[in-house]
């Protein structure tokens, strides 16, 4: 009979922790900031295709999904100047968009930003070429200005992704390019080691492995372009919006895990 009692308890124990565990749902609203890779371009159809979306897909199906929200704030062409809150040119619509879930206490709210492609070209884009202690202090501006309106917001910023050396379409960017786009990445690590002694637990280094990713799959995973420099490979085709979605999400996943 004892032994039926432990049994029986042993059941009613792990029937309440799976129910437990089972309701520890994380409730999501995220903001992606960025520019035509976020947006999608070249998609036949980014509202179903886009890196943002496939990152909100990925998130829902993990064991501690939940109701995942988020809005694309992608803008083709855009650069870190175009997004500084000062400009009063594209962060207004972010914020828009932000306090639609600022109420929401239930939710975390993210702001998910991939920038830098545009700030590294040569030529074309607004700013353009922006130096990398330029692009640190333009990410800092944006990132300020959104912990200042959002407290309890997190923000995860993952590295600009690949492009072929020989990019060059209404703006050019090359080799040259490249190389400042690379030099971007240990920015972002500073500014991220910066915020976790000033704001700890509020802004992470997200992806890191997408650079290397379109590097090694260009061709099955960004669509061939052709530009004044011969077929160059920028924006993700619908595999490769997919597997960087995967990899966005991943990286939220392990944020909203700490």
């Amino acid at each position: 009979m004892k032994r039926i009692r432990v049994i029986v308890s042993l059941l009613l124990c792990i029937t309440f922790c799976s129910y437990a565990l089972g309701e520890e749902k994380k409730n999501l609203n995220i903001v992606f900031i960025g520019n035509s890779i976020t947006q999608g371009a070249l998609l036949e159809d980014p509202r179903h295709d886009a890196p943002p979306v496939k990152a909100a897909l990925y998130l829902r199906k993990q064991p501690t999904g939940g109701t995942v929200r988020y809005s694309n704030q992608g803008v083709s062409g855009s650069t870190t100047l175009d997004f500084l809150p000062q400009n009063e040119s594209l962060f207004p619509k972010v914020v828009q968009v932000a306090d639609q879930f600022k109420d929401e206490t239930w939710a975390t709210l993210i702001f998910s930003i991939m920038l830098g492609t545009n700030d590294s070209a040569i030529t074309g884009p607004n700013g353009a070429p922006v130096s990398p202690s330029d692009y640190y202090g333009n990410m800092k501006s944006i990132v300020d200005r959104l912990l200042a309106l959002y407290p309890d917001c997190k923000i995860v910023l993952h590295r600009p992704v690949w492009y072929s050396p020989n990019t060059y379409n209404g703006a050019k960017y090359l080799e040259e390019g490249l190389n400042r786009l690379q030099s971007y990445y240990p920015q972002l690590q500073a500014l991220v080691l910066d915020y976790s002694k000033r704001f700890p637990g509020q802004v992470f280094m997200g992806d890191t492995e997408g650079f290397d990713y379109f590097k090694t799959h260009y061709e099955t995973d960004l669509f061939p372009e052709e530009g004044n420099a011969g077929t160059f490979y920028l924006h993700p085709n619908k595999k490769g919006a997919a597997a960087l979605g995967e990899l966005w999400g991943k990286a939220i996943q392990k944020v909203i895990g700490n």
